[in-house]
Order: C-alpha cells, then structure tokens, then sequence
C-alpha cells in the first residue's frame, strides 16, 4: 500500500496555554541518513512537551513546533543505512527533535529498540524518556549500590515510580514522598518507607540518605539535604533552589540536571525488566490526539500517577 503524501498532527505556531495546539494535515517527513519511519500508536506525555509550548525553553525549538517526544508504534520503512529493523518491526523509543504527536514521524535507528513482547503500544509510549532519566540519574550519576539508601522526591509521578522500582531492582532501600492519595500506590510498588510530603519530615530520616533523587523541583528543596549522609549526592532532574552555603557544610553534592541524549542500549536493559515483570509503568490516563491540548492541561495540573500517553491509533 502505497503511504498517503500528508498525514494529521498537532501543531503550534506560537507559545502559549494549550489553546494553542492545533490539529492539522501536515506532510509526512522524509527520513534522512540512519533513520526509520514509524507509523506512530502511541506518544508519551512529559513535562517538558507544556514547559517548551509554554515558552520556558526561549526560542530554543523552532516554530511551527509538534510536540511529542516518546513514541512507539511500527516501522513503515528505514533508510538504505539501517540495519536491526525492518518494515513491521514494533518498536518505541524517543525521536532526536520532538515530533511525535503526529499520524507519523522519522526517528534515528539508534534512539529505538524492539518492543518487549509483553506490553502494548500505550504502555511502551510511556517508557523511553522517563525510564532513561531515572536509569541515567539513579546510576549513572548517583551511582546508587544495592544496600544504600535512596530518597524519591516525587515518586508517585512518571520518572518517580519508575525510579523507585529500579531502586528496589538494585537492591536499595526506598523512601519515596508523595502526596498522601498515593501512599497505597506506592505501597504496592514496594516502597520501604513512605513520606507525606505535606507533612513534617518524619524523625529517623535526618542523615539517613546516600542519594536524593529530586523530581519535583522549585524553591522549597532545602529539607532534601537535611536527609542525606555526609558525602551524600541530590540529584534533581527539575530545576530546584538548594542553600550551596547548607550543602557545603554537609559535604553534600548537589549536582545540575542533565538531559543525556537517549541511548538504546538502556532501553533494552529496561525493556527486559519490564518484560520480566521486574518494572511495571503505571498508566494514569490515555487521551486520543485530537485531545492532545487536554493531555496537556492534566500533565500541567503535576496531579499524576504514573503517565499520561496520547493514542495516535
């Protein structure tokens, strides 16, 4: 069957709240050297895909702009330098500049692997960027060991009950914080302890942490740093405000966020965990794509469990 010339996506041309997505018929995209088509079924919501429409990226991302970074679905055709994939192929992975809330998208080879056979395409939509952050942050930067102790900031949300679950994988003891509704979910993913974060910091937890994980982020981050060792790491993976003068006292490393670009040999080191029944995603809501802008809104309300996917088909 010959592929159509056009196809639908979301689409914007200004920032701003989402009234401003559009949906729209639009060219499918041709792919270049080292990249594949895919016919896209499902697109993973993250916060950054509102941060960027919203503006707090600058100009850094050009105009007329389709948002969607995680997707999966199944290879329609790959480039004469593509080896490891084949039309039919399921896949998911996460694409090099966005486009993913659309009928199709091209993607470098090496941002995708295989999906796992025991997931469907919303679930594998929800996976690349979120379990590769908390892959990257737990032990890549915070260097987590099994025995250690690691508190989640969070993680009830879409990197924290991934991280929590990679934590536990690695043999760590987990403390995760999280607004009181979601204590039970978290109990189920095998918390070690729970803490309500509108609460006052339990007692035994001061200086009882090797490594911070901070998804949340903003200006109120102080009271992580009560929590860790001496020599101990925070790790934030959103933008925070943390006394340098406090943590230097406490011989604490604050490191910066980093957004390592995506490499496919994690994703299939996750994709066998979630495979083997070692890593659930949690799934908080699924929205068709012409409701991306409602995707969008529940993401910004930072009143998720788990992840939101957008189901392109």
């Amino acid at each position: 069957m010959e592929l159509a010339s056009t196809m639908k996506a979301i689409r914007y041309y200004n920032h701003g709240g989402p009234d401003v997505l559009r949906l729209e018929e639009v060219p499918v995209p041709n792919t270049g050297e080292g990249e594949v088509l895919v016919s896209v079924h499902g697109v993973g919501v993250n916060p950054g895909d509102w941060q960027i429409r919203s503006g707090f990226a600058g100009d850094r991302f050009e105009l007329p702009y389709i948002p969607g970074w995680d997707v999966s679905g199944v290879v329609v055709s790959v480039d004469d330098n593509v080896t490891g994939f084949r039309p039919g192929d399921m896949v998911f992975g996460m694409t090099a500049n966005s486009g993913g809330c659309a009928e199709y998208v091209a993607v470098p080879a090496r941002h995708l692997v295989l999906m796992p056979g025991s997931i469907d395409f919303v679930e594998a939509a929800a996976l690349p960027q979120s379990g590769f952050t908390a892959w990257h942050a737990l032990f890549v930067q915070g260097k987590l060991e099994a025995g250690q102790t690691v508190l989640i900031n969070g993680a009830a949300g879409g990197v924290g009950h991934l991280a929590l679950q990679l934590a536990r994988w690695k043999g760590a003891n987990v403390i995760g914080t999280a607004s009181a509704r979601n204590e039970p979910f978290l109990r189920e993913l095998g918390v070690d302890k729970f803490v309500d974060y509108a609460a006052a910091l339990p007692t035994g937890i001061t200086q009882s942490v090797d490594v911070v994980l901070d998804t949340v982020g903003g200006d109120n981050g102080d009271w992580l740093l009560d929590t860790l060792k001496p020599g101990g790491r925070l790790i934030p993976i959103a933008w925070g405000r943390y006394s340098s003068e406090k943590a230097a006292k406490a011989s604490i490393s604050v490191q910066e966020v980093q957004y390592p670009p995506i490499a496919a040999a994690y994703l299939e080191k996750f994709a066998r965990l979630v495979d083997t029944g070692l890593i659930k995603v949690a799934i908080d809501s699924v929205f068709p794509l012409e409701e991306t802008a409602k995707a969008h809104e529940k993401s910004e309300s930072r009143r998720v469990r788990g992840k939101i996917v957008i189901r392109v088909r």
